[in-house]
């Protein structure tokens, strides 16, 4: 009788709104869905009350597998998309080992936790995309859902490790298939290149997370921790002029601060997933640190390694400007890229060492530099992968490091723990590999089992 009291009496509000000449539509909208959101607030709660809260046909059993007693109905109050809703169900313990379970809370996913599935994947969503302070004032803009900074933070990090979990158990998956000689069912039909390309970036770590790490700092100390970024695209056309063209939506990412050798793995996994023994060429995109070339040489015998172009012409400009101004010339300088775009390697190599500086200091960085061509020589025959149709650059990987990771990880005035920061990332990389809605279809049916 009330509510219907309520809902003339908003009709009204409504209808003498109508009748004014300066009628406030703005303020109307969000009126009205506030109204709608608080009436489905109260049918939801309505049919919670009455789930979870009646004779039971089976008894509930604990995990030691003694039947347990009810203790009762209790009351709990979550934070659905469509505003708080309170509810009471029936709550068993073990009389042996005094464990308790909540079978309604189990079976709508929401042990333990103050807010409905809905809330924590809107929530885990934004708070992976923007900073928390912000995702939480969007989801209170945009959905009138009001949540603060902090609970963001709290669910889209326990999200993300579940997305980390979740993405691990997928590439075992991936593995197990493999190793028994089986076509994974995530690799699809074959493609004729499958490339596979990873690299580093630096994310500002918490004081506590630095202690004895070597850093680039004047000290010597370090204010960042290497996130590794790996990611896996596919090839199938060359366009008008015979440049290679990337499959749309065909990348995929994997990455999180940790270990070169972890890494290795999580790359090969990534790209046993996406059909690397189905490949009809495997192609490794990396610049030329050493541990890029040990995960290419362990993981992916066989395969075509490039060095990244803009790498080896980036080495190439800075030994250019260790030389003495007079051997500057652009003459030079153009010279040498055009042989090392032809692949020439060894020949450009020669060339520069004649012209060594003097100052032992810059003498050493610039061999340094001549050594990075020579013992790379082979993975950039440039004129040769072109001829092949094939790309000769690192630019997907490098942009994901910018917008995958910088965009969220380095915001001015953010600092993380290495737990933290590998929570948003698996989140970030889930969604950017177009993954997050399997996620959540996988992480319903478990919850529903």
């Amino acid at each position: 009788m009330i509510e219907r009291e309520k809902e003339a009496e908003q009709e009204r509000l409504i209808q003498r709104a109508c009748q004014q000449e300066a009628f406030d539509m703005e303020a109307t909208e969000f009126y009205m869905r506030s109204s709608v959101m608080a009436w489905g607030a109260r049918v939801l709660e309505k049919a919670l009350n009455g789930f979870g809260a009646g004779r039971r046909d089976k008894p509930v059993r604990c995990r030691c597998g003694r039947k347990m007693r009810s203790r009762g109905l209790k009351r709990k109050t979550i934070q659905t998309l469509l505003g708080p809703v309170t509810f009471f169900r029936a709550v068993y313990e073990c009389r042996t080992c005094g464990a308790s379970r909540v079978p309604a809370d189990e079976a709508l996913d929401v042990v333990g936790v103050g807010f409905s599935p809905g809330a924590r994947r809107l929530m885990s969503r934004a708070g992976s995309r923007e900073s928390f302070r912000e995702a939480a004032e969007d989801l209170g803009l945009y959905g009138n859902f009001k949540t603060t900074a902090k609970d963001v933070e709290r669910v889209a990090e326990a999200t993300g490790r579940q997305i980390e979990n979740w993405m691990q158990r997928q590439t075992g998956k991936a593995l197990y298939y493999d190793a028994a000689g089986l076509v994974p069912p995530e690799a699809g039909p074959p493609v004729p290149v499958l490339y596979i390309s990873y690299d580093g970036t630096g994310a500002p770590m918490r004081r506590n997370e630095l202690a004895g790490r070597k850093g680039k700092q004047p000290d010597g100390s370090s204010k960042t921790r290497e996130v590794k970024l790996g990611c896996v695209f596919t090839q199938t056309i060359l366009d008008e002029e015979g440049r290679p063209v990337r499959d749309p939506d065909s990348t995929t990412y994997v990455g999180a601060i940790k270990s070169s050798d972890e890494f290795g793995y999580d790359i090969h996994g990534e790209a046993v997933r996406r059909g690397l023994r189905q490949a009809g060429c495997v192609v490794i995109l990396t610049d030329g640190i050493a541990y890029n070339k040990s995960i290419a040489t362990e993981h992916f015998p066989g395969a075509i390694h490039i060095i990244d172009l803009f790498h080896a012409r980036e080495h190439l400009h800075k030994f250019i400007k260790l030389l003495p101004v007079a051997e500057r010339t652009v003459q030079r300088e153009n010279h040498w890229l055009a042989m090392l775009d032809k692949g020439q390697v060894e020949a450009m190599a020669a060339q520069m060492r004649p012209l060594l500086p003097a100052d032992e200091k810059t003498r050493k960085e610039a061999e340094d530099h001549i050594l990075y061509f020579e013992n790379n020589a082979e993975h950039m025959r440039y004129k040769k992968f072109r001829e092949q149709g094939l790309f000769v650059g690192s630019g997907v990987v490098e942009a994901g490091c910018k917008t995958l990771i910088g965009k969220r990880l380095k915001q001015s005035g953010m600092f993380w723990t290495v737990k933290g920061a590998n929570a948003i990332i698996a989140a970030r990389c889930c969604q950017y590999s177009g993954r997050f809605e399997q996620f959540w279809e996988d992480r319903a049916s478990i919850a529903a089992a």
